[in-house]
């Protein structure tokens, strides 16, 4: 029997605001299968981020654990969930991220470039990935000479550029008028069906989640039955 490639075991995270325990997940427990995309639907506060970055590998919960194609990230060191987050995690944002004095390019590039990879195969690999999401003629492009449906075509190249095994969105069509947003997620369905990627997809947007084959919701931090 295959084991899912993400598995959240009785997991709650706590923040502190002062001195004062905020709860951001409540015993969450959950599996993702490969190939699955699951949306995550709750509103703000409710948690959604949250279990994000505890996948993405930017947190660790405070009790319970997280599973990552088989890998426990509980106990990693920082430079280990690093090492984790580069090598099986995209993540993409509503307000894109992309660095300002960077041309399209250099933006999808530079993750590659930093774990390593010979420049002239991230320029290839950025190039390919460019076209893929139809900025072949906008690659030199820095971000203040793109749309914000064109940023984040370039968010999406740039986190699938060290081919992750799961995808993250946060919120990515929040940002984008109804049809631009209609566009970003028909792409990234196309890519992570196309290549039997996982994704999972945090929005407020129920036509999104929709199409997403499994819907968790999050309520106050606690799953919803």
């Amino acid at each position: 029997m295959i084991a899912p490639l993400i598995t959240l075991l009785n997991v709650t995270k706590l923040y502190l605001q002062g001195n004062v325990p905020v709860v951001a997940l409540r015993d969450v427990s959950v599996t993702i299968e490969a190939g699955e995309c699951v949306a995550i639907m709750g509103s703000s506060g409710s948690g959604k981020s949250t279990f994000l970055n505890l996948i993405g590998c930017i947190d660790v919960p405070t009790h319970g654990s997280v599973s990552i194609d088989g890998q426990l990230t509980t106990h990693l060191a920082d430079a280990e969930l690093t090492v984790l987050r580069r090598d099986k995690v995209g993540m993409i944002f509503q307000f894109f991220n992309l660095l300002g004095t960077l041309t399209a390019r250099q933006n999808v590039a530079l993750p590659l470039l930093l774990a390593g990879c010979p420049p002239k195969t991230a320029w290839q690999r950025a190039d390919e990935l460019l076209a893929l999401v139809g900025l072949k003629e906008r690659t030199l492009h820095r971000p203040y000479q793109l749309s914000g449906g064109e940023m984040q075509r370039v968010a999406i190249a740039r986190a699938l550029a060290n081919n992750p095994a799961v995808l993250l969105a946060d919120e990515p069509t929040g940002n984008l008028d109804s049809h631009t947003g209609s566009e970003i997620l028909s792409l990234l369905m196309m890519y992570c069906r196309g290549q039997q990627k996982t994704m999972i997809l945090a929005t407020h947007d129920h036509a999104a989640a929709a199409r997403a084959d499994r819907v968790l919701q999050l309520r106050d931090g606690s799953l919803q039955p």
